[in-house]
């Protein structure tokens, strides 16, 4: 049976249920609501005959008499007042009988006169006993509801008598089934109700659901928890209003979210970036800062039979493979330098070997003191002594040797000094190797020669502070925000997400450590605060530094 069926089946008994239970307490209450009302009915019209004075007086004369005027087949009764009067009060109100009697229970005035002077059917103990009754019953003239009076003497206020008046339940009844009838009709009109609110409900639960059954529902619940939690990318989800419909693990850790289904998108920890990524749903790989790490953000509208469902956004780390590659261009540069050093070593070794077989052995000796002397790694990069830490000193030696390698020198800039050791080599090499990379880039192709870089690192106490300077052509004024991810001054280069990475990351590394990175000077043009042109950043890192041993530098 299909879902549809099933809804519109369920819904219609349950309303056919709470309407049939409504029915049956209304019917009961209403049962004993119109009894009570003809019971109340009843005891007025007693309580009023029992007010009147003068059947008050003609009761009260009989019940005094002691020459048998009370007794069966009296023509004083039938042609009585107190005859009359009941049968003129029982003709105006349509009661089933209008009874007197007196205080022995012998009927005064009722509807049969042949009944006169006989004891009444019903115990009449209560109201001769002084108090009202309003009761159901059953006596000669059939089943009523009917209210016991009683009747005293004017003069002693004895109770002399009662007046008793009955309605027919068939009346009863009768107003009962109107109401009732009344009453059916509006549950078969909820009823109805009810069955066309099912089925825009069985209508909408299918167009929700997209027409899937429970089954087909199920399966698919299993399948994307197994998505979900096999694939190794985050994906973040949300419907058209931007709630959040799906999280996963793996985007929980990756961009450290919290909250989860139910909760708005920009509630649960994610970066403007990769919100911006999401209003856009480009389907191009876009790359992003998440706290530490780097990753590559695709976002998508996802659309079936022409209804857009939502936006899917997936996440992958980038961080190792943003890592491999810083490795592998340092390895790259060291390489570089090493070339350039096996040049070298090959133009002095056969300068050596002329020497040699011309028998100049006074100038050999003193071409290899001067060798051993300078040392190549001193004549890479001047002033490099002044760099104590042995990862600095390598990597801004390999640094200087890919710059040459890109028509740029590199220096160190006369205040340089590092006395202390790294307590975090990776971070401080990752911000000073995204400052060269871009410093030295730009001076390449800003088109002015010499094309040089400067570079100044000063540590204070445990501080290290870093000033990167070119010769480029500077920041352009339409870039208001130059460390915001994406933003770059160049074109594509076919990176998996793009460019403008570096100083993003740069700055937020250099954040987590207590310190910044800023954009002191914009550059464009020399002045004497910036004799180089080109743009200048500063790297302030908070207690990266150990106190270090210096002779390593002297061993370099």
């Amino acid at each position: 049976m299909k879902l549809r069926t099933q809804v519109l089946l369920l819904q219609s008994a349950v309303v056919a249920v709470t309407l049939g239970i409504g029915f049956a307490v209304f019917a009961t209450t209403t049962e004993n609501r119109v009894t009570d009302e003809h019971g109340q009915r009843a005891l007025a019209i007693a309580r009023t005959v029992a007010a009147d004075e003068a059947v008050r007086s003609e009761v009260a004369r009989l019940a005094a008499a002691d020459d048998g005027v009370v007794g069966p087949d009296n023509p004083e009764l039938a042609g009585g007042d107190l005859q009359n009067d009941a049968e003129s009060v029982r003709a105006a109100t349509g009661a089933l009988f209008v009874v007197i009697t007196d205080e022995m229970g012998l009927r005064l005035a009722h509807p049969d006169p042949g009944l006169l002077g006989l004891r009444v059917s019903t115990d009449p103990a209560e109201a001769l006993a002084g108090r009202e009754v309003v009761v159901s019953e059953s006596g000669t003239l059939g089943q009523s509801v009917r209210a016991k009076v009683p009747v005293t003497d004017p003069a002693s206020d004895r109770v002399v008598g009662e007046v008793s008046v009955g309605i027919s339940t068939d009346r009863v009844h009768s107003d009962l089934r109107s109401d009732l009838g009344y009453a059916a009709l509006v549950a078969l009109g909820a009823l109805a109700f009810g069955t066309v609110g099912s089925i825009l409900l069985a209508n909408r639960w299918k167009t929700l659901t997209l027409g899937l059954e429970p089954d087909q529902l199920a399966e698919l619940v299993r399948e994307q928890e197994v998505v979900l939690r096999g694939i190794s990318d985050g994906v973040v989800a949300t419907d058209t209003s931007g709630t959040v419909t799906v999280v996963n693990a793996e985007a929980r850790r990756l961009l450290n979210l919290h909250g989860g289904a139910g909760d708005p998108v920009d509630a649960i920890g994610i970066s403007p970036r990769l919100l911006d990524i999401m209003d856009e749903a480009q389907s191009i790989p876009i790359a992003a800062t998440a706290g530490d790490k780097v990753v590559v953000a695709v976002a998508r509208r996802v659309v079936h039979d022409r209804k857009d469902l939502g936006t899917v956004m997936s996440v992958r780390d980038r961080t190792d493979i943003e890592n491999l590659t810083r490795e592998l261009g340092a390895v790259q540069s060291l390489t570089t330098a090493l070339r350039a050093q096996r040049h070298e070593f090959a133009n002095r070794l056969h300068l050596l070997n002329g020497l040699l077989q011309r028998g100049r052995t006074e100038q050999a000796a003193e071409f290899i003191g001067q060798i051993i002397g300078s040392g190549p790694l001193g004549q890479q990069l001047e002033g490099a002594d002044a760099v104590a830490d042995p990862y600095l000193h390598a990597f801004l030696t390999a640094k200087a040797a890919h710059a040459r390698e890109s028509g740029v020198r590199l220096v160190l800039g006369e205040n340089t000094w590092v006395h202390g050791v790294l307590r975090v080599p990776v971070d401080v090499t990752t911000i000073l190797g995204n400052l060269l990379d871009n410093a030295v880039e730009a001076a390449r192709e800003s088109g002015r020669r010499p094309a040089e870089v400067e570079v100044e690192l000063v540590e204070d106490g445990q501080d290290l502070h870093i000033t990167v300077a070119d010769t480029g052509n500077g920041v352009a004024e339409e870039i208001s925000d130059v460390f915001q991810e994406g933003v770059t001054t160049h074109t594509d280069s076919g990176v998996p997400g793009g460019r403008g990475m570096g100083l993003a990351l740069a700055q937020q590394i250099a954040r987590d450590h207590g310190g910044d990175v800023l954009l002191v000077d914009r550059g464009g043009h020399r002045t004497p605060d910036n004799p180089t042109g080109g743009a200048v950043f500063l790297a302030t890192l908070v207690g990266v530094l150990d106190e270090g041993d210096t002779r390593w530098a002297d061993q370099i």
